[in-house]
């Protein structure tokens, strides 16, 4: 029997690829019920094909906000230059972006699940010996073949295996603005993926079925106390912000951070577990997602003896060598020029318009951001018939 901590989107995709491919699987979640804190919002292309393998890709599109085209503007409103998810259709059978609160996806996944799901159940220590792991709850003891964690940034398996998750806060903090306003409607032709960047004050604008969200970058040096919201929606969006109704604001703080290894001996590690990255251009959650399906298809055909052990550790270096190589770097290029120095602005600027004014760049540019250059190499699973009653 496999245990699975977390019953995330990580978790629960773990989960639903080990019950598909017969493998015994327990699901733990130390909550009463799926979260339902709003979270992560941006679904990928890549993503969006690896769901249409879980059986969920269609009736969680319906729930979410297709985006067809990247936008570049200036803080007037004036379009810039745009990139069209056209161009990797040949790449993906969902050649757009989706965005969705992941309280959207979860119930999903969770339909789909055959497995058995014990909510309430904190882990509060691991032993594992050569022959399997012992995770101590506040219900008991759950003796499992191999772990996967899941259980988020404070992950409780990694915080009882004493390893250390290395890594330090970004010199940025983000504001997330909240507004029912139709921002499409009082600049038509808006995408809902667009990037104002200006020296005075860069944001991005993400366009949900019922919301949109205005994110801002802030010096480290800035007290979040201090935000004037309103005046830095007015510095942003000049021509918008007279006309948007803030129905909430927050700041949030995020870190870089990737454990050593993503397995432990009989524990491997996956989504925030396992990394934290800059929350620009969505990838960290995909991401997990991705690490979800690797791994578990690789503890499959271990555990049904297709393969020996050592597949563990070549999906557990190729998850991190994804999130070093292509995601931090990838998300961190995508704050460059938003630190209100005109050089760097123009610069930023100019380089994307020479990208999206090339074909071939445009598309290798969004096969990129689609991350359908990291998605997992396995085919993704099919899962007709594993519906729970």
């Amino acid at each position: 029997m496999i245990a699975v901590v977390g019953a995330g989107p990580v978790g629960l995709t773990a989960a639903l690829v080990l019950a598909h491919n017969g493998v015994p699987v327990t699901l733990l979640e130390q909550g009463p019920a799926l979260g339902t804190a709003s979270r992560a919002s941006t679904f990928h292309p890549a993503t969006l094909d690896l769901l249409a393998g879980l059986g969920v890709a269609d009736e969680f599109i319906a729930q979410g906000r297709k985006v067809h085209d990247l936008q570049w503007r200036d803080r007037s409103g004036a379009l810039l230059t745009r990139m069209s998810y056209h161009a990797i259709a040949d790449r993906t059978a969902h050649p757009f972006r989706l965005h969705a609160e992941q309280t959207v996806l979860t119930p999903l996944l969770l339909k789909r699940l055959t497995a058995e799901v014990r909510w309430n159940t904190a882990v509060t220590a691991v032993h594992q010996d050569d022959d399997g792991v012992e995770l101590v709850t506040g219900n008991g003891t759950l003796r499992a073949d191999y772990v996967i964690a899941a259980d988020g940034a404070h992950s409780a398996v990694r915080t009882a295996l004493g390893l250390d998750f290395p890594g330090k806060e970004y010199p940025t903090y983000a504001l997330r603005v909240i507004t029912t306003t139709e921002l499409d409607r009082l600049l038509p032709g808006l995408s809902p993926m667009t990037y104002f960047r200006d020296p005075v004050q860069s944001c991005s604008v993400l366009g949900l079925p019922d919301h949109w969200r205005v994110i801002l970058r802030l010096p480290h040096t800035a007290d979040p106390a201090d935000v004037a919201v309103e005046e830095l929606l007015h510095k942003a969006l000049p021509t918008l912000a007279d006309r948007v109704e803030v129905r909430e604001a927050h700041t949030y703080r995020t870190s870089r951070r990737v454990i050593d290894d993503y397995r432990a001996g009989r524990v491997l590690f996956a989504g925030d577990a396992a990394h934290l990255t800059s929350t620009a251009g969505g990838m960290n959650m995909n991401c997990g997602i991705h690490d979800a399906v690797d791994i578990a298809t690789a503890l499959s055909h271990v555990v049904n003896g297709d393969h020996g052990s050592a597949l563990l550790d070549e999906a557990a270096r190729r998850r991190r060598n994804v999130v070093v190589d292509h995601v931090i770097p990838a998300s961190e290029a995508r704050v460059s020029g938003v630190d209100g120095q005109a050089g760097s602005v123009d610069a930023a600027v100019r380089e994307i318009a020479v990208t999206a004014s090339s074909p071939i760049e445009e598309a290798r540019y969004l096969v990129r951001a689609s991350m359908l250059d990291t998605a997992p190499g396995y085919p993704a699973p099919t899962l007709e018939g594993s519906v729970a009653s």
